[in-house]
């Protein structure tokens, strides 16, 4: 398969295609067209010698210095010298990868002034899999994501570090190797390369296309979990969404109730005197539902960033404008919303946890899940308790940065984003809710072990049969860490898939 750049529109599927399994890209025929149009009206204000930001101008607060036609070249790359700035822990390959794929993309469509090479070296970089040595921190969101993609960008050149097998290597060592010829750059392109919005963007596409796989996983999880807990499915009939008709809400409610049919446990206790379940089970599908609604809102916001010109100053038609595409804030605030769900979405699935291990609400299962001697053994207690400090945690990073802004070079970048450390802190919050998810597959496997004889519904009995070869056979307490790890690792593969928008089977 191959992904081609320019020549349609990227969605966040292409995104984890290219950056996660390796999927390769080409320049569309196009693209290379639109691309030189805008280079020659870059060419052409440069004869005229007329004053053009980032072109024969210096950058930022230096918008107002005039570069000699002699040093016009010289400053393309300096910049890509001055603004590798980054420190921290890398990026992830598949976050830089996703980096270079939006990147290449944005510059193709033909806005930016700068020359097809550009494009077709960073696709190269991608088909070859040399993938550059990006630390995490550094973006303040505004005038793009500077630091990181000047680390991108100065390998295209020869310089910086390249990521190989997990250490940082010189560029110039790799691409001897992989028989790649560094570019020399030409007026505004080093410029293009490090202005745009391309690091946030990235993470927001990977974090988008797991998170909206994990709400798939989380929701059977809920099922199995309230099935256990000898749940009523009523909260989840079509009447209750259709008064209140939020798509999320009523998209979860119908796939909680499919999850439910033919489950013995539910037979088992249909007459009981129980009158209502609490918020944790009986609201899945309203808090589940607006976690799915504020996911879509953010992928569509990602996905016009993916298809956008964010490098300053544009090129349109004849004109030359400095504008201030490059500002994150759509994505610095779509982060935040999406961490602040993720956040309270983490928060139920504790609680969730709290109701199987919990003696005084766990209809009637062994205190903590305990198999063998209760008080000799602790069965899950601990468990809860790891799952209370993520949650912690989560609420700590859940605090938004796109609430602050502290001025750059000089006040003329006098308003920031801060979407990079937005972004950074959702990718945390993340891996968090993962492990909460698997604690509570973990926990919901064993309940329903202690539930025997009795059967859930044949769909929860699927999950079950996938996770049950994961859980030790005890008869006592033990060290459980690895049990866990299997557990983690099967949530993970089930969210790193390229996402098919399961919801769209429940409208």
């Amino acid at each position: 398969m191959m992904i081609e750049i320019g020549g349609s529109r990227l969605i966040v599927s292409d995104v984890v295609k290219v950056a996660r399994y390796c999927e390769k890209v080409e320049l569309s025929p196009e693209s290379i067209v639109k691309m030189q149009k805008s280079r020659e009206v870059v060419e052409q204000i440069l004869k005229e010698e007329r004053a053009i930001y980032g072109v024969n101008t210096g950058f930022g607060a230096f918008a107002n210095v005039k570069i000699p036609k002699d040093d016009l070249l010289q400053i393309q790359k300096n910049i890509l010298l001055s603004h590798a700035c980054g420190v921290g822990e890398p990026l992830s390959e598949e976050i830089v990868r996703a980096m270079m794929l939006i990147r290449a993309h944005s510059l193709s469509l033909g806005f930016s002034g700068v020359r097809p090479v550009i494009v077709k070296k960073l696709c190269e970089f991608l088909n070859k899999g040399v993938t550059p040595y990006v630390p995490s921190k550094g973006s303040v969101g505004s005038s793009g994501d500077l630091a990181p993609l000047a680390h991108i960008a100065l390998p295209l050149i020869g310089e910086g570090y390249i990521l190989k097998n997990g250490v940082k290597v010189p560029a110039k060592e790799v691409l001897l190797e992989k028989n790649i010829d560094p570019l020399i750059l030409s007026e505004k392109e080093g410029l293009s390369l490090v202005n745009g919005t391309q690091a946030m963007a990235a993470i927001l596409s990977i974090v988008v296309n797991d998170v909206a796989n994990l709400i798939y996983l989380a929701v059977r999880v809920a099922a199995l979990v309230a099935d256990v807990l000898m749940a009523s499915p009523d909260a989840y009939e079509d009447i209750v969404w259709i008064s209140r008709p939020h798509r999320g809400q009523k998209i979860v409610a119908k796939l909680m109730k499919e999850l439910f049919e033919g489950s013995q446990i539910r037979e088992s206790h249909r007459n009981c005197s129980q009158v209502q379940d609490a918020y944790s089970l009986r609201c899945i599908p309203q808090v589940y539902g607006a976690v799915l609604d504020c996911l879509e809102y953010v992928k569509k916001i990602v996905e016009i960033e993916l298809n956008s010109a964010t490098d300053n100053p544009l090129v349109f038609g004849e004109k030359i404008l400095s504008q201030g595409n490059f500002h994150g804030e759509p994505l610095a605030l779509s982060a935040d919303f999406l961490a602040i769900s993720l956040s309270d979405f983490g928060n139920m699935v504790e609680r969730q946890i709290d109701r199987m291990v919990n003696p005084k609400v766990n209809a009637n299962l062994p205190p903590f899940l305990v198999i063998g001697d209760e008080g000799t053994n602790s069965g899950y207690m601990i468990w809860q308790y790891t799952a209370a400090a993520l949650c912690n945690e989560n609420k700590i990073l859940s605090h938004s940065a796109s609430v602050d802004t502290i001025p750059t070079s000089g006040y003329q970048e006098d308003h920031v984003s801060m979407g990079m450390n937005a972004c950074l802190k959702l990718m945390r919050i993340y891996e968090n809710i993962i492990s909460l998810v698997s604690i509570e597959l973990m926990c919901a496997t064993r309940a329903l072990q202690l539930r025997r004889p009795l059967k859930t519904s044949p769909k929860n009995e699927e999950l079950f049969e996938s996770t049950v070869p994961l859980i030790d056979k005890v008869s006592g307490d033990s060290f459980v860490q690895d049990q866990f790890e299997r557990i983690r690792s099967f949530v993970l593969e089930k969210t790193r898939v390229v996402m098919n928008e399961w919801w769209r089977s429940y409208e």
